[in-house]
């Protein structure tokens, strides 16, 4: 049996602009997804997927012959976004599945799939590493997007992430603020399509040079920023370059105009978590509001 594990991700600066070349901070999660693999004598691929309370969520059986036919589709949306991913597999790794065996297939996850973590970068990941692929060339061939959720699943620290030409730039960096017991990650009860925030956002249509310059900025300073009130300060300057660019107002302005702290998305505005930073325990304001997950830094982040 083979076993393979992926992290999940936060993007703490730099959302949409990291497409175009900026750089961000992004945070690798304690939770995850599992990969494991045996061979079968079936010549088929059986996939079986659960959630983080180990119920079945997710199974079908699919011939390997078939997969590897030109045409084959599922009406199974869960079904076809498979096919796909190891259609692409054979692309970039034509001899993997030359050979007799099949493999059965289970796949695991310790987070909701509706927070946002990365299902999908994790699934991945995790089969780029089974099947012998660039994990970023896997995901440039089925769902797209800048890639820092992949260095996210393959590092186990912060990281800084930038697209040099058409590459990643990827560095690890010591985020650890001393004010980490004041940041919290609140779940806004709605899982965003990224790839419908990142269409919004390629409807802007001013420069982005001067934003990106901004956020760089901003990127570095939160990394070594040592000072509670600074890092709300770049929460709230980085939140209106962005509030500009895609027309959108910021989630505090929005939800929670009467909170007595810094508010911030990460990734595609509208949902998943937001970061919170606040000198109180902000567990009650939330939950009056309706807002039932509210996970601190030291259980979320890894590092």
């Amino acid at each position: 049996m083979k076993y393979f594990k992926s992290n999940g991700k936060l993007l703490l600066t730099g959302e949409y602009l990291v497409l175009d070349g900026a750089k961000s901070l992004a945070l690798p999660t304690k939770y995850g997804q599992q990969l494991l693999v045996e061979p079968n004598q079936n010549q088929k691929i059986c996939w079986r997927s659960y959630d983080e309370n180990q119920s079945l969520w997710f199974e079908d059986n699919f011939s390997i012959d078939a997969i590897l036919k030109d045409g084959f589709t599922s009406p199974n949306e869960i079904s076809q976004r498979l096919i796909q991913i190891l259609k692409s597999v054979q692309a970039l790794n034509p001899s993997f599945f030359k050979h007799t065996e099949g493999f059965n297939i289970k796949t695991t996850q310790d987070f909701n799939r509706a927070w946002g973590l990365g299902t999908s970068s994790t699934l991945i990941n995790n089969i780029a590493n089974w099947a012998n692929v660039d994990a970023y060339a896997l995901l440039k061939f089925t769902f797209g997007g800048s890639g820092y959720d992949i260095a996210c699943a393959q590092h186990n620290s912060a990281i800084t992430y930038q697209i040099v030409g058409d590459r990643p730039l990827v560095n690890e960096v010591n985020f650890n603020p001393m004010f980490k017991d004041s940041i919290y990650f609140v779940y806004l009860n709605q899982k965003q399509n990224s790839r419908e925030g990142i269409a919004n956002y390629k409807k802007y249509k001013g420069d982005l040079k001067a934003p990106i310059s901004d956020i760089n900025s901003i990127t570095q300073h939160m990394i070594s920023c040592s000072c509670f009130s600074e890092f709300e300060n770049l929460i709230e300057k980085h939140e209106r370059i962005i509030s500009k660019i895609i027309n959108q107002k910021p989630a505090k302005e929005l939800l929670f105009p009467d909170f007595n702290g810094a508010v911030k998305s990460l990734g595609a505005w509208g949902g998943d978590f937001v970061l919170v930073i606040s000198q109180d325990n902000p567990e009650a304001y939330f939950k009056s509001k309706g807002y039932e997950t509210i996970l601190p830094y030291s259980l979320m982040i890894k590092s």
